[in-house]
């Protein structure tokens, strides 16, 4: 949660976790402190880190606050007045694709030793770990395991890359809401939500990202993630956006389908976990109540990039 603090110096936000159990890993502002005190004299795009309290009495959670930068946030569609005014001669979802992808590239090719973030997470066996933390979420969110859940899993154990990446910084939720725009040049202004930042595989950073990348042609589950709006607006494939990302980072896609069927499980657990916490009271947002169907169409369709049906 963000709150704008208006202070003698000038605006600051104030980050915060959600009311309510906060899922492992998810919303530590010890580690997203830590994180853009390190990055920022670096890579000036992350925000600048402020203060970090631990104190549950001032607040009620732990908090950090850093600074504010104003901008353009898009998610599911980009405001009609953006495209309108839109006058460069690529389409806007081109550049957007291409910026996003540069920053990603940016990102991993940050010294995470240099800047004082060599000992963040735990990169030795991050793959395996990864893989076998999200089997074990994707167990318990369903009570019966639906068929394409089990050959999913199935089909990740027996396709495990045998060799390992030299892990970089990863952001572990990288997507286009999470990029802060100019409102006028669509150039990225800040990157933000860096609470479960870390060290690992930078594919399955690009992964988590093309996870999110819905292509015109594709299953209705995908189109039904409502994330970003790649579909449309001349927005590469998801394939031309691997393309670029390799070009740019000049790392080679090693076992990348693997990483694309990894993350395309990450993210139907998510849904399912939060079609549960709808099923059982926890919420009463309406939109919930479509996130089973969501969670089963995605697994449909992560058997489907197994099988190469799609990027």
């Amino acid at each position: 949660m963000n709150f704008l603090l208006q202070t003698e110096g000038g605006p600051l936000v104030l980050r915060r976790p959600p009311p309510g159990p906060v899922p492992p890993g998810a919303n530590d502002m010890a580690r997203e402190y830590r994180i853009l005190s390190s990055l920022h004299p670096v890579m000036p795009l992350v925000p600048k880190a402020a203060l970090f309290c631990d104190d549950l009495s001032v607040v009620g959670a732990p908090f950090l606050v850093m600074e504010y930068r104003p901008g353009l946030v898009i998610g599911e569609t980009i405001p009609s007045d953006t495209v309108k005014s839109w006058r460069a001669v690529e389409q806007i979802g081109t550049a957007l694709g291409r910026r996003i992808i540069h920053v990603l590239s940016d990102l991993h090719a940050v010294d995470a030793e240099a800047c004082g973030l060599g000992t963040l997470g735990r990169p030795d066996g991050f793959v395996e770990r990864t893989q076998r933390g999200w089997s074990k979420r994707a167990r318990l969110a369903w009570d019966n395991a639906p068929e394409d859940l089990t050959a999913l899993l199935d089909w990740l154990e027996a396709h495990a890359p045998e060799t390992s990446r030299a892990p970089t910084l990863i952001h572990n939720d990288f997507k286009l809401d999470n990029i802060i725009l100019d409102p006028d040049t669509l150039e990225p202004r800040t990157l933000i939500d860096w609470d479960m930042g870390t060290l690992g595989d930078p594919l399955y950073d690009l992964a988590v990202l093309l996870s999110y990348w819905t292509e015109a042609g594709d299953p209705d589950a995908m189109h039904q993630l409502r994330q970003m709006p790649t579909a449309c607006h001349g927005f590469p494939t998801r394939e031309e956006a691997a393309t670029l990302y390799a070009k740019a980072s000049g790392r080679r896609l090693t076992d990348f389908t693997y990483f694309r069927v990894l993350a395309t499980l990450r993210l139907a657990v998510v849904f399912q976990q939060l079609y549960r916490r709808y099923e059982s009271g926890g919420t009463d947002d309406p939109d919930f109540a479509r996130f089973d169907d969501l969670s089963r169409g995605l697994l449909s369709f992560g058997l489907q990039v197994a099988r190469g049906d799609f990027y």
